[in-house]
C-alpha cells in the first residue's frame, strides 16, 4: 500500500505516496524496447530518401512518449505526512507543485470521517477538528481509503487517551 506508518515514543506518523504502476527502472526497460519496436522498420529504409521523411515522425512520437512518462512522474511526487502526537495532530499535503498545505488541531478534538458517496472520490476521507476539515488520501485506491480509516481511527483514539 503507498502509506508507512511510523511510530515514536510520543507520536505516530503517517506518510502517505500516490501509486506508481512503473517504477523507474521499469520506465527505461519499457522506452528502451518501445525505442527499439519503433527503429525496426526503419533499418529497412537505411540508404533511401524515405527514412528521412519517415525518422522525424518516430523521434517526434518517442519525444512526446518522454514526456508523458516525465510528465506522470512530476505528479507521482505529492506527499501527505500527518504527526499524531498527544497533544496536536497535523498534517502537511505537498502537491507536486505549488505550496505545501498545513492543517493542524488539538488530538483530542481531531476526528476521521469517511464519506462512502458524495465527496470527490468515493469513500472520501477527510479530518475534522478547529472548526475546519481536512482531505487526505485523495490518491489512494477506493480500498486503500477502506482500510486506511480503521487504522486512522484507531491510531486518533489510542493518540487520545
Amino acid at each position: 500500500m503507498p502509506y508507512h506508518w511510523t511510530e515514536t515514543k510520543d507520536s505516530q506518523t503517517l506518510t502517505l505516496w500516490p501509486h506508481r504502476s512503473l517504477p523507474i527502472r521499469g520506465f527505461v526497460g519499457v522506452f528502451g524496447g518501445i525505442f527499439i519496436l519503433a527503429m525496426l522498420p526503419l533499418f529497412g529504409l537505411i540508404g533511401t530518401s524515405l527514412l528521412w521523411g519517415m525518422l522525424p515522425f518516430v523521434l517526434i512520437t518517442l519525444t512526446g512518449l518522454y514526456f508523458a512518462f516525465m510528465h506522470t512522474y512530476r505528479t507521482g511526487d505529492a506527499r501527505e505526512v500527518l504527526v499524531i502526537g498527544s497533544e496536536e495532530t497535523t498534517l502537511r499535503h505537498t502537491p507536486h507543485k505549488g505550496p505545501a498545505l498545513d492543517w493542524s488541531c488539538n488530538t483530542y478534538w481531531t476526528r476521521a470521517h469517511i464519506y462512502p458517496r458524495g465527496g470527490p472520490v468515493p469513500h472520501y476521507i477527510t479530518l475534522k477538528g478547529n472548526g475546519r476539515e481536512a482531505e487526505l488520501g485523495r490518491f489512494l485506491s477506493e480500498d486503500e481509503r477502506k482500510a486506511l480509516i480503521g487504522e486512522l481511527s484507531d491510531a486518533l483514539k489510542a493518540a487520545q487517551r
